[in-house]
């Protein structure tokens, strides 16, 4: 019984809920990001590259398959056929989908950080007067009456 009470105060700490939020809207924040670049950017590159095809579809044929022919139009049917292939496009649109959402990331901390810094910045509110303050402003103000 102590264990699951212990995983349940672990569970439920702040920082546990936390990571599980931010997991799972940087898993969405990812799907987004790929698709951008999957859809939008590499199509466009892909048209100015003198190839004109998209990424993905940039790939080396080591070993030819089962049809026997090594001109394949597209990754994907290449794959199909059983060959062997150096995808060496795949991995260029994992790294630009990297680099973007990495972008992404710092410009949020960055703008997280700024907040932070104004918020340093604002000037803080005075706290009351203990009562040891008050006692010795009284004191002091009646020092000051006092002719002398």
């Amino acid at each position: 019984m102590a264990f699951l009470k212990d995983f349940k105060s672990f569970a439920l700490k702040g920082n546990v809920v936390d990571l599980a939020v931010g997991v799972i809207i940087g898993a969405a924040f990812g799907k987004i990001v790929t698709a951008v670049v999957d859809d939008l950017l590499m199509p466009i590159i892909g048209f100015v590259t003198p190839s004109g095809k998209k990424f993905n579809d940039i790939f080396y044929v080591l070993k030819s398959g089962k049809s026997g022919s090594s001109d394949y139009k597209s990754l994907t049917e290449a794959k199909t056929d059983g060959a062997n292939v150096f995808a060496y496009g795949d991995f260029i649109q994992t790294v630009v989908d990297f680099t973007i959402i990495a972008f992404c990331i710092f410009l949020i901390v960055k703008g997280i950080e700024r907040l932070k810094r104004k918020e340093a910045a604002a000037p803080t509110v005075p706290a009351a007067p203990t009562p040891t303050e008050k006692l010795l402003t009284e004191i002091r103000d009646l020092l000051e009456k006092k002719p002398q």
